[in-house]
C-alpha cells in the first residue's frame, strides 16, 4: 500500500509500478503541491518515511535540485520518484515554501 500525505489530506493507494507518487497523489486527490513537474520547482518535495527500496533510482533533476544531504535523509521529488514495484511505501509532501 501506498500512503500519501498531503497538505490536509492522507489517503492510502494501491501502488502502481511505473507512476511516480505525484501522479498517485493526483489521481486520489491528495492536496500534493506541485508546479512544473519536470523536477525543477521543488514544490512537490517530500520526504519517504517508509518504502524508500520499492522507488526507482534519483534522477538527474533530484541529484540537481535536492542534493546529497538531502535524498540520504529520504527526501524526494514527487514528480521523479517512481515506483519500481509494489510494497508498503509512505511519502509525506514536505515543500520548501
Amino acid at each position: 500500500m501506498l500512503t500519501l500525505m498531503g497538505k490536509t489530506v492522507t489517503k492510502t493507494v494501491e501502488p502502481k509500478p511505473g507512476r511516480t507518487l505525484l501522479n498517485h497523489a493526483v489521481d486520489a486527490s491528495v492536496d500534493w503541491l506541485f508546479n512544473c513537474s519536470r523536477g525543477t520547482c521543488a514544490k512537490c518535495r517530500c520526504i519517504v518515511t517508509e518504502g524508500a527500496d520499492l522507488l526507482e533510482e534519483y534522477t538527474d533533476a533530484e541529484w540537481d535540485r535536492l542534493g546529497p544531504e538531502e535524498l540520504d535523509a529520504g527526501y524526494r521529488l514527487g514528480c521523479q520518484a517512481v515506483v519500481a514495484t509494489s510494497g508498503v511505501i509512505a511519502a509525506r509532501n514536505k515543500t520548501y515554501f
